[in-house]
């Protein structure tokens, strides 16, 4: 594997990444060239298939920035298709416990670490890069956790002891709704979560993430601890950008 991303995370490195929703090759491609670290292909959300997943992660300068796949579920067919058209790491949402995370690294680990059929297309250049993908690929592959309800929360430590687990993520949206406060990122008990999520981290030697609606949002996050930083993401990005033009013709208040 080409992305290096693992070693930039233990190096200490903040990493800033963003979403892709748009079925389309040239989303990656813009985004790539813009200076993220990262790029998570949401198949979860955005109707991306794997015809879209796989023409988009090639779409994508792997020696540039590293192509993930947040996953619908924690399943295993998802992971090994995504893995095998040559995503460098996985995103699974909702992992509330310590038996799912297991799951979730299994199925990223070929065996002896995990269950992974041996199978690589594009990951592996198609077999002309095989062995080498093979043998490094169980190190290399990123395995992202999402940190998006209370029950998460509560059971962070428990989460991040499982031995695979390279990023915490949390779901500030996702979190709100659990707690009860319905959207409402910047509420003190959503930003104390936040912060045991950081300092869980911190005892297990992990990698805490998140991702950022604002960069009002990031340049806090990164203050609390946070490394591994979405921001935003190519929707986000159209219509900020749109209703900005907008309204620098028109004028304030005229969008």
């Amino acid at each position: 594997m080409r992305c290096h991303l693992k070693d930039r995370l233990k190096d200490g490195e903040t990493l800033l990444g963003t979403w892709v929703t748009i079925g389309h090759t040239d989303v990656p491609d813009i985004m790539e060239a813009l200076g993220f670290d990262w790029i998570v292909l949401d198949s979860e959300h955005a109707p991306l298939g794997p015809e879209a997943l796989s023409s988009m992660i090639q779409a994508v300068d792997d020696t540039r920035v590293c192509p993930m796949v947040r996953v619908g579920a924690i399943d295993q067919y998802l992971v090994k298709s995504s893995l095998d058209m040559g995503a460098h790491g996985i995103v699974f949402p909702l992992v509330n416990s310590a038996e799912q995370a297991r799951a979730a690294v299994s199925y990223t680990k070929y065996p002896p670490d995990g269950v992974r059929g041996v199978a690589p297309r594009k990951a592996a250049d198609y077999g002309l890069s095989f062995e080498d993908y093979v043998k490094s690929a169980n190190e290399m592959t990123v395995v992202v956790a999402q940190v998006e309800t209370a029950e998460a929360v509560s059971r962070i430590d428990e989460i991040l002891s499982t031995t695979g687990i390279d990023v915490a993520f949390v779901g500030p949206t996702d979190l709100t709704y659990s707690m009860g406060l319905l959207g409402d990122r910047s509420n003190t008990r959503v930003l104390e979560a936040m912060r045991s999520v950081v300092r869980a981290c911190g005892r297990h030697d992990r990698v805490p993430g998140v991702l950022a609606a604002t960069p009002g949002e990031a340049r806090r996050d990164v203050e609390l601890g946070f490394r591994f930083v979405g921001l935003g993401s190519d929707t986000r990005f159209m219509i900020s950008g749109a209703r900005e033009f907008i309204a620098s013709v028109r004028g304030p208040g005229q969008v």
